[in-house]
């Protein structure tokens, strides 16, 4: 798992116009809260939270926050970005301990090639389990190689990391083998849409 230390400025100035003065000054608003301390409100180097974001972690990033007088372990909790421009806008911090599990939800990265008469299909890319604060896993791999139109590949059957366990449902699928159209499939698929354009035929409108 990443760790990364980062600097945080106390904060003074709240609500809209200064949550817009803070970002304005290259600062990302943010709450650091949990363990039955006070939530603190500071301000985050936007430059640096996206430097932290950017390791193989990602958002389930350990973060040790330097807040001047001492330092806490944080994970993110709530990520705002903007819309269009992608910059952080909001970060909601939950302080962690050393031995502390935490439920996070872990991308699954998928290896391997399917059956030659197959495709793949991931309705789901990421699981949420349990896992030591300070141990994370970045991802979870799962190898499909030779699996077969028809066969999937469950949550239940990850194989994960010592003292992390599955904390969703088990029959979540994460891969599935979908049978390979053939390429006579395809073409009268390319057939039947050029019909409907020589046509001309308009789609029926819809009802008010």
């Amino acid at each position: 798992m990443s760790e990364v230390r980062i600097v945080a400025e106390p904060r003074t100035e709240f609500g809209k116009g200064g949550a817009r003065r803070t970002r304005r000054a290259g600062k990302v608003p943010a709450v650091l809260y949990g363990h039955g301390q006070p939530p603190r409100h500071i301000a985050l180097s936007q430059r640096e939270l996206l430097h932290a974001f950017k390791t193989d972690a990602g958002t389930n990033v350990l973060l040790t926050v330097d807040l001047g007088d001492g330092t806490e372990l944080a994970l993110p909790k709530d990520v705002q970005r903007h819309p269009i421009k992608g910059s952080f806008e909001h970060v909601d911090l939950v302080i962690v301990r050393q031995g502390e599990k935490v439920n996070v939800d872990v991308p699954v990265v998928i290896t391997g090639e399917l059956h030659p008469d197959a495709i793949l299909d991931q309705p789901n890319n990421t699981v949420s389990v349990l896992a030591p604060a300070t141990a994370i896993p970045d991802s979870l791999t799962v190898d499909i190689t030779g699996m077969g139109p028809g066969s999937h590949l469950t949550a239940g059957q990850l194989k994960l990391p010592d003292n992390v366990v599955l904390n969703g449902d088990p029959e979540l699928i994460i891969a599935l083998a979908l049978v390979k159209p053939t390429a006579a499939q395809h073409e009268a698929g390319l057939g039947e849409a050029e019909g409907a354009e020589s046509t001309g035929e308009a789609a029926p409108a819809e009802s008010e």
